[in-house]
């Protein structure tokens, strides 16, 4: 038998056997909740493990924000990410509802470059699309094992003032809001939130 045939042989052995151990051997790692299980299952966590959020999960989280829809397709976000525990402590001493902030490894400053935005009427259609932006990295922070909750800034104009300074905002940057982040150290149970009486057929 030829030196090539012998080779070929051994090569289609191999291969044969690599395929059956993908396929019926090497354990698989479970499927990950769907999109609407992630979506119900989601729930704000305000209390978090004292470890640091891995640098790729920080990457995901802000390329979900920025998949996020905004009017006319502007893109007006801008990030602050917050690892600086004195920066957080500030926030969570000054503003009383960010209070989480004080034991999370990670927070993420969601803003809107203004300059960005339509002129006009349409000028505050930016709060959608930060919003927008907010909800996507809450919930691909759910589905990545972490917790995470939504610490409003804007409208308060003291709030923004306040984190703007902290910052160094540009005056045409506004921080919509704060999203602290971590490895959950609760697991509260998510709330049914549905309410028939809400919704309504062509009129109201």
């Amino acid at each position: 038998m030829k030196l090539k045939t012998i080779f070929n042989i051994l090569f289609l052995a191999l291969l044969t056997v690599l395929t059956v151990w993908t396929v019926f051997v090497e354990p698989r790692p479970a499927a990950g909740p769907d999109a609407i299980g992630v979506i119900m299952t989601r729930t704000s966590i305000r209390r978090y493990e004292p470890r640091p959020v891995e640098p790729g999960k920080v990457d995901t989280l802000l390329r979900a924000a920025m998949a996020a829809p905004s009017a006319g397709n502007k893109q007006p976000w801008a990030f602050v990410v917050l690892t600086d525990t004195a920066l957080t402590d500030s926030i969570a001493r000054h503003i009383g509802p960010a209070r989480p902030l004080k034991g999370a490894p990670l927070a993420i400053v969601v803003c809107a470059d203004t300059t960005r935005t339509f002129a006009g009427p349409a000028h505050d259609f930016w709060v959608q699309d930060a919003s927008a932006a907010t909800e996507n990295m809450l919930l691909a922070a759910h589905a990545m094992g972490l917790g995470a909750v939504w610490l409003g800034v804007y409208p308060m104009a003291e709030r923004t003032r306040f984190v703007g300074r902290l910052l160094g905002l540009p005056e045409s940057v506004l921080p919509l809001g704060i999203v602290a982040v971590g490895y959950p150290a609760e697991s509260p149970a998510p709330k049914d939130k549905w309410r028939p009486e809400a919704v309504h057929a062509n009129r109201w």
